[in-house]
């Protein structure tokens, strides 16, 4: 902070969050540290809104590691249109939808649960941070014999287009992870939006959402964890969305066992 800068008695809070609170004052304005931090956030917002989405680099990763991947593509035909035309992002294009289709043809059993990878508003979040959270979501689904569908990779993809590759492959559950729409101290936030059932037309009541998948918000592990609970939940049940909670008792901070959610506590 510039000596110029009048002093703040809140900055002693910007320790305990990245938000834009106490940012000190150079007479009447913002000092000039101050306004550069924005102005670069705001250009790291934007560029991940339009940064391409390496979905063949995914899926060579992907293959390295032995899983298999669907390279598709939604209605969208490029970042302009998608961007202007929400629709089309939530449907398949037709050769996508054509090689889903074949993909279930030759597996008729279907599958516990379709794993969709989109770009959505922030490619950068995808590449981050997909690979390390499919890790530790077919570690735990593996442990507990839940099926997996090949990575389906969907380029300029909005959430809802998750529900046709889950219909489309047979599947019981599916899960798109998805890039968020980026904030001013956030650029590659991973969300994880869940459906029992899935199949085109439902609308988000018939979705759970897990947000903030990444290093400084909420762990791998973590979003692994709630995920898994939502899927054991949604086949006793028989549904998500809005009628199924999040209640899965999580580790505690002082690392004593599984603790209540604190969302629950004291009810």
């Amino acid at each position: 902070m510039s000596e110029e800068a009048t002093p703040n008695p809140w900055q002693e809070l910007r320790r305990l969050t990245p938000a834009r609170i106490a940012l000190g004052r150079a007479g009447t304005s913002l000092p000039t540290r101050a306004q550069l931090d924005f102005q670069f956030a705001h250009a790291q917002a934007r560029d991940a809104v339009h940064l391409s989405f390496d979905h063949a680099g995914l899926s060579a990763a992907l293959a390295e590691r032995g899983r298999e991947s669907l390279l598709l593509h939604s209605a969208a035909p490029d970042r302009h249109t998608y961007l202007q035309r929400p629709d089309l992002g939530r449907r398949l294009d037709e050769d996508s939808a054509a090689l889903l289709r074949r993909h279930a043809e030759a597996n008729p059993a279907g599958y516990d649960l379709a794993v969709v990878v989109a770009d959505g508003l922030s490619a950068l979040a995808v590449q981050r941070h997909a690979l390390p959270f499919l890790e530790r979501l077919e570690e735990m689904a593996a442990a507990e014999n839940w099926s997996l569908s090949p990575v389906a990779l969907v380029q300029q993809g909005r959430v809802a287009v998750a529900d046709e590759v889950g219909e489309l492959l047979r599947a019981k559950m599916v899960v798109i992870l998805i890039g968020e729409r980026p904030g001013l101290s956030s650029p590659d936030s991973l969300g994880l939006y869940f459906t029992w059932a899935p199949k085109v037309g439902l609308n988000d009541a018939y979705r759970n959402c897990i947000s903030n998948v990444r290093l400084e918000g909420l762990s791998y592990g973590m979003a692994a964890h709630r995920l898994l609970y939502l899927m054991r939940e949604a086949c006793r049940r028989q549904l998500s969305g809005v009628n199924l909670k999040d209640e899965a008792e999580l580790p505690t901070l002082e690392g004593q066992g599984p603790g209540a959610n604190f969302l629950l506590a004291g009810r």
